[in-house]
């Protein structure tokens, strides 16, 4: 029998959160972060992470999440930590910067200086962030892949 042809996975395009309502989400996540919204309707409003984006969507109805999160990468993981203290919110225990939002959903807040993923110079230009640089962890793990140099 011949092998069928898979496709690659190649990233995350977007994640979409079940939120309450739309305006008191946009306006949480106003507090912790600095975003552009790519667009917006009575029930959905998405926001932009450069070349990928965040959905969100009115609506949600199923118990908190537990272990169940997606990473979310920031430019500065420690004004992340500040804003949610100034917003009343504690993180979960733990040795990572985790929270969950006024519906449930688990957030972990992610440096960019420690991941592997990088976001092309003409990207980040756009994004207004110029150059951000990468921990020697991280660019190991990239040069082991061959995805950054040795």
């Amino acid at each position: 029998m011949a092998e069928t042809r898979k496709a690659r996975a190649m990233g995350v395009n977007h994640v979409a959160l079940e939120v309450g309502d739309i305006e008191e989400a946009l306006a949480f996540y106003g507090l912790l972060f600095d975003f552009k919204l790519r667009g917006k309707s009575d029930d959905a409003a998405f926001i932009d992470l450069g070349d990928q984006f965040l959905a969100l969507q009115s609506g949600r109805k199923q118990a908190r999440d537990d272990g169940r999160h997606f990473g979310l990468v920031v430019d500065d993981k420690e004004a992340v930590r500040t804003a949610l203290a100034a917003a009343g919110v504690n993180p979960l225990p733990g040795r990572f910067l985790d929270f969950l939002d006024p519906w449930g959903n688990r957030i972990e807040i992610v440096g960019y200086d420690n991941i592997q993923f990088t976001k092309a110079p003409h990207v980040l230009k756009g994004m207004g962030l110029g150059k951000l640089s990468k921990s020697a962890l991280a660019l190991r793990e990239l040069a082991e892949k061959g995805m950054a140099p040795a």
